[in-house]
């Protein structure tokens, strides 16, 4: 596996390969790239050879890091490994396999690079069959659940999937919040909504919760394992996620 560094910082840098090197010994560090500019001028540069797996650092010393991934589309694995825990949320939707607070904890690292091979692994196995991505839209679309009917004393309401915040169990009842606020009873448990809808748009982020990635408003690190989750509409009560579920969710975001 080869892997490259962006790090501005030649301690942490010098430290980190160290520790990839420590863990996997196979490892192949490529180089140690300081700045945004010299970080695109390498990758655009075919004759070098192309990491399988990059750890980037986000404050750099010319730009922010995130200009790598947007100003080349890129869709190399990334293990971010950053001082600051704000751009969490952003790291999550680009193609992130962790995201690592300095200083780096070995342990962590471990589990990232462990995470990045297993990933690896199932998607060699997914190439060989089919990619989901050339099938037509309507055969992927059409086993989920486009509508809703919900009813209101008299009233019979539809709404579209699309329209509805998340899910949530409250008195031992389903309902539904759309994103306009209103909330209506459903006769399904949140077990059978996971079923109903589309994996790629709802995740269940706990018991009593299934949100729409629309509905995120701001994600916050409590602690190295618990993150919570502010939702548009708020919700009566805060929403976490526990750390067996963090990995699944950085997925589902960063897909």
């Amino acid at each position: 596996m080869n892997v490259l560094i962006v790090e501005d910082e030649e301690l942490s840098a010098e430290r980190l390969r160290n520790l990839i090197l420590g863990i996997d010994p196979d490892i192949v560090v490529l180089t140690i790239i300081p700045s945004v500019f010299e970080t695109i001028a390498y990758l655009q540069n075919h004759s070098n050879i192309q990491p399988d797996l990059i750890f980037l650092d986000i404050h750099l010393e010319d730009d922010n890091g995130f200009k790598i991934i947007e100003s080349l589309n890129l869709m190399v694995p990334i293990i971010f490994t950053t001082a600051f825990d704000a751009y969490m949320q952003k790291a999550f939707k680009a193609h992130s396999i962790d995201y690592l607070l300095k200083p780096v904890n070995p342990l962590e690292l471990q589990a990232s690079l462990t995470k990045f091979k297993k990933l690896t692994a199932v998607s060699n196995i997914r190439e060989s069959v089919v990619a989901a991505d050339t099938l037509p839209a309507t055969m992927l679309s059409e086993k989920y659940k486009d509508r809703f009917l919900c009813t209101a004393g008299s009233r019979i309401f539809s709404f579209k999937t699309t329209d509805i915040a998340y899910f949530t169990i409250e008195e031992r009842a389903t309902f539904l919040r759309l994103f306009d606020g209103r909330h209506f009873a459903v006769e399904y448990s949140l077990e059978k909504l996971s079923q109903l809808l589309n994996p790629q748009d709802f995740f269940r982020i706990n018991r009593t919760l299934l949100i729409s990635i629309n509905a995120i408003r701001e994600i916050h690190t409590i602690s190295a394992g618990k993150l919570k989750i502010e939702l548009a509409p708020a919700l009566s009560q805060e929403a976490y996620l526990s750390s067996d579920r963090i990995s699944e969710f950085k997925n589902w975001l960063g897909r």
